[in-house]
């Protein structure tokens, strides 16, 4: 017996591996050779194209498509109705199967609903993509983003709250009480 939940409407194509404790729902589909960790959540009408690997605990919100060359680690939140790209200048009539570009998401990265991110960006770790939003280009690590095209606005805590720093460029979470440090490189959580 399978150590993982698939709705009666769900497809599940063989072989793909799913980890324990996983949940995929209605009218999903999941194509060969794709990998979800543990108690990852497929929403409502999700399709996964062959090849993907999604990390544990990666969140898929409803009507959400993740197309061959998109890698989520662990802990990554795609919100409802974002959509991802896989190729840079599609036509119709031009056969580019085999030209898809990698799209990579780093741990705890955000998603929000309706954003678009077109392919061969990397998202940093925890980043933080707003509603609507339109990313072109690598997002750094705990970066907020939003806009079209997006464009950083400030940095948000892996707890999801914006980070407000001092003059000495330190930065508390206020729900977990994590530390940040903000320098050249970027953002780092210290504690």
């Amino acid at each position: 017996m399978a150590d993982y939940f698939v709705h009666e409407t769900a497809l599940v194509d063989e072989p793909s591996q799913i980890g324990k404790g996983s949940k995929i729902w209605h009218f999903c589909h999941v194509m060969t050779d794709t990998s979800l960790g543990e108690g990852c959540i497929l929403g409502q009408n999700v399709f996964v194209a062959g090849g993907v690997k999604l990390g544990n605990n990666v969140k898929v919100q409803n009507n959400v498509s993740i197309y061959s060359g998109v890698i989520c680690e662990d802990d990554v939140f795609l919100g409802p109705s974002m959509v991802f790209t896989n190729v840079k200048n599609p036509r119709s009539a031009v056969v580019r199967r085999g030209q898809y570009a990698e799209t990579y998401l780093e741990q705890g990265a955000s998603v929000g609903a309706n954003a678009t991110i077109v392919c061969g960006v990397r998202l940093g770790k925890f980043c933080f993509v707003g509603a609507g939003s339109v990313v072109t280009k690598d997002v750094p690590p705990y970066a907020l983003i939003v806009g079209n095209p997006a464009r950083q606005i400030g940095y948000m805590s892996e707890f999801g709250h914006r980070l407000e720093f001092d003059g000495d460029d330190m930065a508390t979470c206020p729900e977990s009480g994590q530390k940040y440090q903000r320098s050249e490189k970027g953002v780092e959580r210290i504690s």
